[in-house]
């Protein structure tokens, strides 16, 4: 059967929680059981561009777990129409910014919650996301 690739932005993986939880536990182990499965008997495989400030941790990482590609450059990746979903683990306070980048560039938006630091910047990426 057939296998869809899945272009996933991922920002704020160095940190604990998107590293372990989030790239590791998730990305990486469905990576290495070979996709999603879907009912259809086709599968669903992440390739995440990893995307964080400091060049030399974010290459590390993807090494460590076998990801092709990386970078520093937030703006480059949400232009690539081959990624769809943006995955946002940074700070909350970058957050709704982050968010609001993502939703203007077209993604489809996962993140870590909460996704903004009061109801005004939460209502205006709500907005954003319709």
């Amino acid at each position: 059967m057939k296998t869809q690739r899945l272009g996933i932005v991922m920002h704020g993986v160095t940190g604990r929680m998107g590293m372990n939880q989030h790239l590791i536990r998730s990305i990486v182990a469905i990576r290495g059981q070979g996709g999603v499965l879907l009912a259809d008997g086709r599968r669903v495989m992440p390739d995440p561009v990893l995307i964080g400030r400091n060049a030399e941790k974010i290459e590390a990482l993807a090494r460590a777990h076998g990801i092709q590609r990386w970078g520093t450059d937030l703006d480059a990746a949400l232009a690539n129409p081959e990624d769809t979903v943006f995955f946002d683990a940074g700070t909350t306070q970058m957050r709704p910014t982050l968010l609001a980048q993502a939703l203007r560039a077209g993604k489809h938006v996962y993140c870590e919650k909460p996704i903004a630091t009061n109801l005004n910047e939460a209502v205006e990426i709500a907005r954003l996301a319709l």
